[in-house]
């Protein structure tokens, strides 16, 4: 039998196929229909599964996010508290530069200095502990992520640039800065 031709018309066969729609029972016609049907589901589920893909990425992304948000969160969470203590630390720094000699002399206020160094040296100790560290300046070129330059102060012995004082110390929690360094950069001689 051959494409062109049409099977011989079988009476029992008609009767049977009677009421069934006409695209249903004309099999080139069927099988189009499947063939579409079937390559549009191909695609439909091509697609899908395109979109799985794309939500499982995101999702992944949205969790490595959150994970390194809390990460950061517990390894800086004592930011807020630790530039509160910054200015309790200036004070009494302030207060052991301000002691003269002849006071670290008495003996009545040696008992009272020693007290006062203790609690500094407590203070940095902590810091250490909690990953805050002091900025290094004089004496190197000013860095815009670390030093605040207050005042230039011109200076034939630096290179223009160079840290010549601290004004104010400052600080890092672990690689993030805490507080900058406020500090006079040596410029040319006028």
């Amino acid at each position: 039998m051959s494409e062109d031709t049409k099977p011989q018309d079988d009476p029992a066969v008609a009767a049977e196929l009677n009421g069934v729609p006409e695209d249903l029972v004309d099999l080139d016609k069927a099988s189009d229909s499947l063939d579409d049907a079937l390559s549009h589901l191909r695609s439909d589920l091509d697609a899908a599964k395109q979109e799985i893909l794309y939500a499982k990425a995101e999702t992944q992304n949205v969790r490595r996010r959150l994970e390194k948000d809390v990460a950061d969160a517990r390894t800086y969470a004592a930011t807020g508290f630790a530039r509160d203590i910054l200015s309790v630390s200036d004070n009494l720094s302030r207060a052991l530069d301000a002691i003269g000699a002849d006071l670290r002399e008495d003996d009545k206020a040696k008992s009272f200095i020693a007290g006062i160094e203790a609690t500094a040296r407590e203070i940095e100790k902590v810091f250490g502990a909690h990953g805050i560290s002091r900025i290094a300046a004089v004496g190197l070129p000013l860095d815009p992520n670390q030093h605040q330059a207050m005042l230039e102060v011109p200076s034939a012995d630096a290179e223009p640039g160079t840290v010549l004082q601290e004004l104010q110390a400052g600080y890092m929690i672990k690689d993030r800065l805490l507080r900058p360094a406020m500090v006079a950069v040596s410029k040319k001689p006028d």
